[in-house]
């Protein structure tokens, strides 16, 4: 393994040591009450897209294992077309630590499989509820070659009746630096706005349907242009959300 691509593991390695200084020990009767070991997956977007474009299969899971404040955590995230290869793919592996009540930092490690090049990340981030019950989940991520870029992600739950729950999800991508070979232009990159509407059977399994929108924005919008690709899509989706 080279020193580049050690970078990243060094980065979320030093930041790791500095969260776990600053965060006081608890006390040790307390600690033995919190050393229960807990275990989380949810398959959030788990749906078919279908579009003016290539139909695609679309995934966005997250899960941890851990205690209540401790936890290893991961996310992944993709899209493959249905008669076509597999666009993204992306993996996140994370220590996260609840800093308040309602939200934990996260570090660690995030790889690209798709598009090529592949590449890995470092990864700093924050997740929980916000007021007024938005659930909201931001990174700042630091390529193997140097370059920042930043994702806030945004949703919130509408109960319509007790099983009858609408969702609507906001997704914002920035980047520092253009990525030529990515086709990224610094600035913001894209925009994907969502709305769901699902039909909780039990709150562990719920199917929905939806409509899905996403946006190329300034400079890469324009690559997207010069390569022949659509700046903007429109997608009606239809998936299960499940977890347990």
């Amino acid at each position: 393994m080279s020193f580049k691509t050690l970078k990243p593991c060094l980065a979320a390695g030093l930041v790791a040591g500095v969260i776990a200084l600053a965060i006081p020990a608890k006390p040790a009767a307390a600690a033995e009450l919190d050393n229960q070991i807990y275990t989380f997956f949810q398959m959030d977007q788990n749906e078919y897209r279908l579009s003016d474009g290539d139909d695609a299969y679309v995934w966005e899971a997250q899960g941890w294992a851990g205690t209540d404040y401790d936890k290893l955590a991961f996310k992944t995230e993709g899209e493959k077309a249905i008669d076509g290869d597999l666009e993204k793919a992306e993996l996140q592996v994370l220590y996260s630590r609840l800093i308040t009540d309602f939200f934990d930092a996260q570090i660690g490690i995030r790889y690209d499989f798709e598009p090529n090049p592949e590449r890995a990340y470092a990864v700093i981030g924050l997740q929980g509820l916000a007021p007024q019950f938005f659930e909201v989940d931001t990174a700042l991520f630091i390529s193997e070659d140097g370059d920042v870029s930043a994702r806030l992600e945004a949703e919130y739950e509408l109960l319509i009746t007790q099983r009858l729950v609408l969702q609507p999800t906001v997704e914002l991508n920035i980047a520092a630096q253009e990525v030529e070979e990515l086709g990224i232009g610094s600035g913001p990159t894209d925009f994907e706005a969502g709305l769901r509407l699902r039909y909780e059977f039990t709150r562990e399994f719920a199917p929905y349907i939806g409509v899905n929108y996403e946006r190329g924005l300034f400079d890469t919008a324009d690559f997207k242009r010069d390569e022949g690709e659509d700046v903007d899509a429109v997608s009606f989706v239809a998936g299960v959300r499940f977890f347990f």
